[in-house]
């Protein structure tokens, strides 16, 4: 059936309840992020779709931020009786949340207010929240990906996901670091009221409707730094070369060695075998180059020593979770009116858009922009 319009007699009251959990130390932007999205989401009647309540986990009044304000939050944590999805955003005063793996006494009582049914959704480090409570035990989860091998410590029996930009299990729902909290955002939206809406709400909030990749493409992966310097010789020569062909025997050369002995002392060295090494310099230079020049992918793919952009896609896709032209568009510097700089021949944000190319990462998926 059909709801009433809004000037029908019959009272309207938006049919899902947001709560928005305000912790000590709470970050501000992720904070507002449930109300942007959920709060611009209306059906056909121009009726909000959703209610957001903010709540602290202690009575009505002031909760500190991470910057130089306070926020002052009207309702404390009974409203999580009230509510159907509770939002836990980032914070950094968990204190033991964060250091041992356990609630606070405030955050356990507030906590026996959550109805059985309740969708549990973190943004950022609020997933630390969420795992000291119990809601992610053997389950899938991210979190911000400074963080991550942080979290799988504190807490082994959940499954670690460092790559993608969130985590849908259902009834429990983890993002990545700070703006990763608008595509969850955005995905839940999608998921509950269809694409229609959700890309309403994107073109409102001037934001993609779906970002393409994961985190990985925003880590950077320093190349672990031998302690001995047996090897440095064939190193320094191998990078004033990567867009040459390089063999593994040429390298055991400039250290007077057999192949089987240099790669041996190689390992021992870096950790990992003089094949793994070259890939992994060459995966950054083609990022320096992709981020800073104007080169054509099949030129960087040249420079960087993969030969063709096919075999630099693959690489880049593999370690990035993205292609060349997806990860430039993300990085390359803009021009002085706010707009990418493109070589020629590249494909811009509006011709992937127009061609419908991108989709989103959901449970365990990083995002392919191919």
């Amino acid at each position: 059936m059909q709801d009433p319009p809004p000037d029908s007699p019959v009272p309207y009251r938006p049919s899902h309840r947001i709560a928005v959990l305000a912790l000590e130390g709470l970050i501000p932007f992720e904070l507002g992020i449930p109300q942007r999205i959920f709060g611009r989401a209306f059906d056909s009647w121009g009726r909000p779709l959703y209610e957001i309540v903010t709540c602290a986990v202690r009575a009505p009044g002031p909760v500190r931020t991470d910057a130089d304000f306070s926020i002052l939050v009207e309702n404390g944590p009974e409203v999580l009786a009230t509510a159907d999805t509770v939002i836990v955003p980032a914070s950094f005063r968990l204190g033991p949340v964060f250091t041992e793996g356990v609630l606070t006494d405030e955050l356990a009582a507030a906590f026996t207010h959550l109805r059985p049914d309740t969708r549990m959704v973190s943004i950022c480090t609020g997933s630390y929240v969420l795992a000291a409570a119990g809601f992610l035990d053997g389950r899938p989860a991210t979190t911000h990906w400074s963080h991550a091998a942080h979290f799988q410590g504190l807490f082994p029996q959940i499954k670690v996901d460092a790559d993608v930009l969130f985590v849908d299990d259902g009834d429990v729902l983890t993002s990545a670091g700070v703006a990763a909290g608008i595509d969850l955002c955005l995905h839940m939206l999608r998921r509950d009221h269809g694409t229609a809406v959700a890309n309403d709400v994107a073109r409102r909030t001037v934001v993609p409707p779906h970002r393409d990749g994961g985190q990985a493409q925003y880590i950077r992966r320093p190349i672990p730094e031998p302690q001995l310097a047996t090897t440095a010789a064939a190193r320094d020569w191998a990078l004033a070369r990567l867009h040459e062909p390089i063999q593994l025997r040429d390298m055991a050369e400039q250290e007077s060695m057999s192949v089987r002995t240099f790669t041996r002392r190689f390992r021992e060295e870096a950790g990992i075998s003089p094949g793994q090494w070259l890939v992994r310099q060459r995966v950054e230079r083609a990022r320096q180059l992709l981020e800073s020049t104007g080169l054509s992918v099949d030129q960087v793919a040249r420079e960087a020593g993969f030969g063709t952009a096919q075999s630099m896609r693959q690489h880049l896709q593999s370690v990035l979770g993205v292609p060349p032209t997806v990860y430039r568009r993300t990085f390359r510097a803009t021009t002085g009116h706010g707009s990418p700089s493109t070589a020629p021949g590249e494909l811009t944000v509006e011709g992937l858009a127009a061609g419908g190319l991108t989709r989103h990462a959901g449970r365990g998926i990083t995002q392919d922009g191919s």
